[in-house]
């Protein structure tokens, strides 16, 4: 058989070098806007430079986190919209850290597909810097990978990683808390970036439906509602760090309630949660009907309205729900600390009723 001896290109075996370089031009501008004075090198460096400021700090600690944000990303897919799965992601990363104390500094991201679309990309890292720069950290690198053997036409896939920094002797790691501490929950804005896995079985297999069909009691589609932003509590937990001793906190993620606050417990204790609480929204009314999921596997699943929990002394209680609310928080006392072992629920779940 005669070789075939037309010449190949980058392209030809499924990378456009072209394209990478018109995301690039785009960003720019978007990126910079997270940059404090901090941050040494702009885009475009081989490795990103950051001056660490340790002022005031007897002993700084970095504290890192990394994360993606899973299958959400196949609704913004199905719905074509990207700009709002970045602040997922920055969200996420920082809430996690924020459980230990921890200012966040800078953010890198790293985004994989099939074939690079620059406006497609230049949305999502739109929203990776707008969480960035709400949470008042700078976005100071990324990397962008097109994988067409790896990734299914059309498909995507973006992960990223946080740095802060906490003073040793502020650290916040449970290690404090006692029998009687009392347990406030701040609210979620839905589902955040987990259970979505079931969240879309639910809904498009078992209901049946598309992300164009509304969601009852939400006044929303399904695809705005399961596509709202995953909350940064960090302007308000560190609002809170100033105001009242923390001893420890919780982010709500994968595993829910059951599995995110034992994480923080020391040996020999437990937290008995009140679930008559609060409600849970409308939104997880809709997915337990739906997909007929029992309570304990709702409560493994998702957040159920809580995704960030914070453990003070009783006697702290009152001033932390005031600080809070000042701040424009609904908290709830949702519980306290008791001799045991990981989560015990009182009640059942109170589910928003849908219309």
């Amino acid at each position: 058989m005669a070789e075939d001896k037309t010449p190949l290109r980058y392209r030809d075996a499924g990378v456009n070098i072209d394209a990478a370089n018109q995301v690039v031009r785009n960003i720019g501008k978007i990126v910079r806007e997270t940059y404090t004075d901090r941050v040494l090198r702009d885009i475009g460096s081989f490795g990103a430079m950051y001056s660490l400021d340790t002022r005031g700090m007897g002993e700084p600690v970095l504290v890192s986190s990394i994360d993606g944000v899973g299958t959400k990303l196949k609704i913004a897919l199905m719905t074509q919209k990207y700009d709002t799965i970045g602040i997922d992601l920055v969200s996420h990363c920082v809430n996690d850290i924020l459980v230990q104390g921890a200012r966040p500094l800078f953010f890198l991201d790293y985004l994989a597909c099939s074939s690079l679309d620059p406006d497609i990309v230049t949305d999502m890292i739109r929203g990776v810097a707008k969480g960035c720069r709400y949470a008042g950290c700078a976005l100071v690198g990324g990397e962008m990978a097109e994988m067409r053997d790896i990734y299914r036409d059309n498909e995507y896939d973006l992960a990223g990683c946080i740095v802060g920094v906490v003073d040793r002797n502020k650290i916040i790691d449970g290690t404090r808390i006692t029998e009687g501490d009392v347990v406030i929950g701040l609210a979620s804005s839905g589902l955040h970036t987990n259970g979505f896995s079931l969240a879309r079985k639910i809904c498009f297999d078992a209901a049946g439906m598309d992300c164009q069909d509304e969601m009852p009691g939400t006044g929303r589609t399904i695809g705005d509602a399961l596509l709202e932003p995953h909350r940064s509590y960090a302007k308000v937990i560190q609002l809170l760090m100033k105001i009242v001793d923390i001893k420890g906190m919780s982010h709500v993620t994968g595993g829910g309630i059951t599995d995110n606050v034992p994480r923080i417990l020391p040996d020999g204790l437990g937290a008995e949660i009140d679930l008559n609480a609060w409600e849970a929204p409308p939104i997880f009314t809709f997915l337990r009907d739906h997909g007929n999921v029992d309570d304990d596997e709702m409560l493994h699943a998702f957040n159920m309205g809580m995704g960030y929990l914070v453990v003070v002394a009783a006697q702290h209680r009152d001033k932390a729900l005031d600080a809070l609310t000042q701040a424009c928080e609904e908290p709830k006392v949702m519980g306290r600390i008791t001799p045991g072992d990981g989560v015990t629920y009182l009640g059942s779940p109170r589910y928003g009723a849908p219309d």
